[in-house]
């Protein structure tokens, strides 16, 4: 026989299922006065790698007691649960996601070639000459008014006397003065000098037919005077006589001649690129 029990005490094999034991009152208000919901921090197993970690509370009373428990949920996208979400931070710059492949070319375009002046490549030999014949007009028609108007092509004249003067001051030879040339002979220097071994009368013309002629008187020994005046190779070409005088041909640089007179005391040489007459006419003049 059982022994007798209390009137209000129920038998344990009557006790509702899931309430708590005599002893679990104690603990479940014990957990539910000790604070908020317990929470589990995430692990290396497969749940806490899976999501955020999970919030379970900790009872009816305590949720109750300290307020609805916050529950995240557990994502549902495979792909969102599988990788942690991204975050960018404000102004930085993300980066391509695509890789450019090595040695991929530039995407810049290429640079478009150099226009050509359509107008130089549509220039013909005619349009050429025509814009030459319109820059040489103007020029013709200056050297025109410069020659015809200005005397562009007449030497610049000078006087002789000075130089005579100053030759027949000095008393160094016998100087002699060319008589009875016409006005078309045109005197364009006069100088006299001392130089080494005597002293020089030089008088140089432009002849009527626009050549030149030169006049020489010195004192110089003829030996040396004829190489300077004529070149080392002038060569006499035998005597012609002018107004009772011999003078002697000579050969000179280039295409000139040369007419020589060689006195005691003074050589006279008349020389030039013009014609022999009008050598001759020069040296005929001599008085």
């Amino acid at each position: 026989m059982e022994p007798a029990q209390p009137a209000d005490r129920v038998p344990a094999d009557r006790l509702p299922t899931g309430d708590p034991g005599p002893g679990e009152p104690g603990e479940t208000h014990a957990a539910s006065a000790a604070g908020p919901a317990r929470v589990e921090p995430a692990g290396t197993d497969a749940a806490s790698t899976a999501g955020p970690a999970r919030v379970e509370p900790a009872g009816t009373d305590a949720g109750s007691a300290a307020g609805p428990a916050r529950v995240d949920p557990a994502p549902t996208d495979p792909d969102a649960v599988a990788q942690p979400a991204l975050v960018e931070s404000t102004g930085a710059v993300r980066p391509s996601t695509v890789a450019e492949p090595s040695g991929a070319a530039s995407l810049d375009p290429p640079a478009p070639p150099a226009a050509v002046d359509a107008r130089r490549s549509d220039r013909s030999p005619k349009d050429m000459a025509i814009s030459l014949l319109v820059l040489l007009i103007p020029i013709a028609l200056l050297l025109a008014f410069y020659r015809g108007f200005l005397g562009g092509d007449q030497p610049t004249q000078v006087d002789p006397s000075p130089a005579i003067e100053q030759a027949q001051g000095a008393n160094a030879f016998p100087v002699s003065q060319p008589t009875g040339l016409g006005d078309d002979w045109r005197t364009v220097n006069a100088r006299y000098q001392e130089v080494e071994g005597g002293s020089t009368l030089r008088i140089g013309y432009v002849t009527p037919e626009g050549q030149g002629a030169q006049l020489v008187q010195s004192n110089v020994p003829a030996e040396r005077l004829i190489p300077a005046e004529l070149s080392d190779r002038a060569q006499p070409q035998g005597q012609t006589d002018l107004d009772g005088r011999s003078w002697q041909r000579y050969t000179a640089r280039q295409n000139e001649q040369a007419l020589v007179l060689l006195e005691p005391g003074r050589t006279v040489i008349v020389v030039g690129d013009a014609r022999e007459n009008e050598l001759r006419r020069l040296a005929s003049s001599l008085r």
